[in-house]
């Protein structure tokens, strides 16, 4: 058997025991109403359609929070079904249910009670909760205790109910800070989702001669839009043929005898006056709906009612019941309804006044809610959404709310200001560029080190204006940046949770981050997951400030780690967990510091289910920061007429290493390649290939480094052998996985550690020689081991650090240990411990 709606097969032995519901009434089994978050349009092989169950051959959308994947043109009749990872003032409780979600299953997948295979790679088969990561068939998922312990990555997930949003106006993509560029495709397809774009695959069964493919919109707002849906029946149809197959397409599983067809003329445009062939005098029920002239589009229109049954939901959880169904006729006001609504409930004692009805459209994209008018005619207000679009009215559901005055707080975070100045020259420079409403609007939070503030507005309108203006707004010459960001409930953490913060540079790693964002944030709570183009660390530790403890992952090269490392260390003294520890997901060219730490010498596509797993077993380690200071008493070059002032003081941090010479100008090479064509430095192979080309064109190249700079160690001044680069080591990798210190013993020296206070120098003589130590020929020349350093450069010499190059100016380099020693992960040896859901 094959459902004619949604195209489920089945033995017909099996019929008794099928337990998936139908797309045509999956919006009335919907438990929390919470839209999607559809990303671009792309190509996903070995997918289905959530809502037609067919292979996803072209262009899908797929949810960026959820497992959803849905075709073009079926996007409209996807139920508003996705994780609720926040609340929102709507619907909101404590205890989480599974979140289940059908098919495109692996086909090794099994069932976690019978054991057996319950994925496919052929059909939409099994079902799995997308916060615990459970698998089952659909007859096994009902035995199962319906509340979620979110599974192995308990310990690491942000629970939803100790995250508050208050996101009406915002898109889901906003809400969850998804790149916007992103969506430069699928903004587009608001017009088009339901039209001639997404209906080419209905129009391939009309090749038949003796059938006819027909235009079918469904009320007033697809003529507008021009959204159709296509169907295909015989030449010699009845209108009841036609009206069933037209439900089918809108998938609505409505009696057909409550619908009739309307033909569709260029007056609907302009006014409700519209042709009714159905009125036709003669065989008007019996007859063909095709006469002499056979219109080529119809409107699929609602009969007129009377009366009519209609369901009431329970805004809140704890009633015992999911809704209550009412009779209605045209008598039949808003209120009247409160009044039947609220015996039933329970509630027969309170007053009428305390309660209010609420209209909510559950779409795709968006949930929609409308407070009704207490004296609206119920039946007039049905009769308008099915003149609407008889697919929304599937998708409408009413709610009684309890009348409780909400507090709207929305909290945004705006960057790329001036730094180092005061709250009020900050809200007047907001005053002037933004025109912020002061009395709805206030500054709550202030980073002046990083220019950026975060403000507290109480109204849904002008949080969206200020959001959308900044924009397009530049303040001295720098663009700012706005990111809405949610409220953590510290309170309501568990006591043995410990959330992962996760950084991911979409950039790095040949542009596995993007995969990356989409998997984390599938698996754990999208709160949790930064993306770090979209205003870097400083949002993620905000939003995280004050839950007492949390751990880091931070996915990107060793210059993204340092990053991170830096704003941790500029807003520590701001956070209560003020030493969380520092995972590493290493996505650059060299991943020195992740190769020290185990995590690898890149990522290569694990599972990223596993890496969090390690990162849950991962041991706490310390590590050495280093503040390095650059006093330049020369004017740069280039400065004009020679007059200029010598460059100000520079302070940089250092994790892995610092090279003056030779390493410094291969790195400086590398880098204005990368600057000239960046398209092309998407692979760590190509990356690497780079850098042998700039390493064989500097192979005859001499420098008398030695000659050229003065080394001090702790108050000692240290003569240097000759040599072309020197370099001052933190941790045992350099070079993308070197070892330029050498195990071999040295009475002179201590055996070096990540956390010894102590830097190692190192020189080489020149490429062949850091050929050799790449190659683990070599090592490199001990010169001395410290805690404090000064260079004097007697002429301009490039200098690197953590792979940053530059041309420093004559002058004074200060090296010494900055603060307090970071807390990093280090990948634990053992095999990851199987421990159940």
């Amino acid at each position: 058997f094959i459902s004619t709606v949604c195209n489920f097969m089945s033995h017909e032995k099996c019929l008794k025991n099928v337990k998936i519901p139908c797309s045509c009434i999956a919006p009335s089994l919907v438990r929390v109403p919470v839209a999607h978050c559809f990303g671009p349009p792309g190509h996903y092989k070995r997918k289905f359609c959530a809502v037609c169950r067919k292979s996803l051959e072209s262009p899908a959308f797929r949810c960026e929070v959820c497992e959803l994947h849905v075709h073009t043109d079926c996007i409209l009749f996807a139920c508003s079904d996705c994780r609720q990872c926040h609340q929102d003032g709507h619907l909101d409780h404590d205890t989480y249910h599974h979140h289940w979600r059908e098919g495109n299953l692996s086909s090794s997948a099994r069932c976690e009670f019978c054991k057996k295979t319950c994925g496919s790679s052929e059909v939409l088969s099994g079902m799995r909760c997308e916060w615990c990561g459970i698998l089952a068939h659909a007859a096994c998922c009902v035995i199962v205790p319906p509340e979620c312990t979110f599974g192995r990555l308990r310990n690491m997930i942000l629970p939803p109910s100790c995250v508050q949003l208050f996101s009406r106006n915002f898109s889901k993509l906003h809400c969850f800070r998804i790149s916007e560029n992103l969506q430069t495709e699928s903004d587009e397809d608001d017009d088009v989702d339901g039209s001639t774009q997404g209906s080419t695959k209905d129009i391939q069964i009309s090749t038949d001669s003796s059938k006819q493919t027909l235009k079918i919109f469904d009320g007033n707002d697809a003529v507008k839009r021009n959204q159709f849906r296509l169907i295909s029946v015989p030449r010699i149809a009845k209108n009841e043929e036609v009206v069933e197959a037209a439900l089918r397409a809108y998938y609505i599983n409505d009696d057909q005898q409550e619908y009739e067809l309307q033909t569709f003329t260029q007056q609907v445009l302009l006014s409700d006056d519209v042709i009714n062939r159905n009125d036709a005098a003669e065989d008007s029920n019996l007859g063909s709906v095709f006469r002499e002239s056979v219109p080529e589009a119809w409107i699929i229109r609602a009969k007129p009612k009377d009366e009519e049954v209609i369901r009431i939901y329970p805004a809140w959880l704890k009633v015992g019941m999911a809704y209550v169904s009412l009779r209605v006729n045209k008598d039949s006001t808003v209120q009247t309804v409160i009044k039947e609504v609220l015996p039933l409930l329970g509630r027969q004692t309170e007053c009428l006044q305390n309660f209010k009805l609420v209209e909510v459209l559950m779409g795709s994209r968006q949930v929609q809610r409308m407070v009704l008018d207490n004296q609206e005619l119920i039946l007039n207000r049905l009769k308008d959404i099915r003149k609407t679009s008889i697919r929304q009215m599937n998708q409408t559901r009413f709610y009684i709310v309890e009348n409780s005055k909400s507090i709207v707080q929305v909290n945004l975070f705006v960057g790329g200001l001036p730094p180092q100045l005061s709250p009020e020259e900050y809200t007047n420079i907001l005053k002037e560029e933004l025109a912020i409403k002061t009395n709805v609007v206030s500054v709550s939070h202030v980073y002046q080190a990083q220019g950026a503030v975060v403000l507290q507005i109480s109204c849904f309108s002008e949080a969206e204006r200020i959001y959308m203006l900044v924009k397009d707004t530049v303040v001295n010459d720098k663009p700012l940046n706005a990111v809405v960001i949610p409220t953590v409930m510290a309170s309501k953490i568990p006591q043995n949770c410990c959330p992962l913060l996760v950084f991911v540079n979409p950039k790095s790693g040949g542009l596995k981050g993007r995969d990356l964002l989409y998997s984390f944030r599938k698996l754990l709570n999208p709160h949790q997951v930064f993306e770090l183009t979209n205003g870097g660390p400083l949002p993620g530790f905000h939003t995280f400030s004050k839950v007492p403890s949390f751990r880091v992952l931070v996915c990107g090269g060793d210059g993204t780690v340092g990053w991170v490392l830096g704003a941790l260390e500029e807003i520590r003294h701001k956070l209560v967990c003020s030493e969380p520890s520092v995972a590493i997901l290493p996505l650059g060219t060299g991943n020195d510091l992740g190769r020290v730490l185990r995590w690898g010498a890149g990522y290569s596509g694990e599972d990223p289910y596993s890496v969090l797993v390690s990162v849950d077993e991962a041991d706490d380690v310390l590590m050495d920061r280093w503040t390095i200071l650059l006093d330049a008493e020369e004017p740069a070059e280039g400065a004009e007429n020679g007059i200029a002032e010598p460059e100000p003081p520079k302070i940089v941090q250092m994790n892995n290493y610092c090279g003056l010479g030779i390493d410094a100008e291969l790195s400086l090479d590398f880098h204005h390649a990368r600057e000239e064509e960046p398209g092309k430095f998407n692979s760590r192979f190509h990356n690497k290939g780079v850098y042998v080309k700039v390493g064989l064109q500097k192979i005859s190249h001499t420098r008398n480094l030695h000659k050229d700079i003065k080394l001090q160690v702790d108050q000692h001044e240290v003569e240097l052998p000759s040599i072309e680069g020197l370099i001052f080591i933190n941790i045992p990798s350099w070079g993308s996985g070197a070892d330029l210190w050498g195990s071999e013993s040295d009475n002179r020296f201590e055996k070096p550690r990540i956390d010894d206070g102590l830097l190692e120098v190192v020189g080489v003589t020149g490429v062949v020689h850091m050929g050799q130590v790449q190659g683990g020929f070599r090592s490199g020349i001990r010169i001395a081991q410290g805690s404090y350093f000064r260079v004097t450069l007697l002429k301009p010499i490039p200098v690197q650090v953590d792979g940053e190059p530059w041309i420093q100016a004559p002058g004074q380099i200060i090296i010494s240990a900055a603060g307090p020693k970071v807390h990093m992960l280090k990948k634990s040896k053992q095999k990851q411990k199987k421990t159940g859901s």
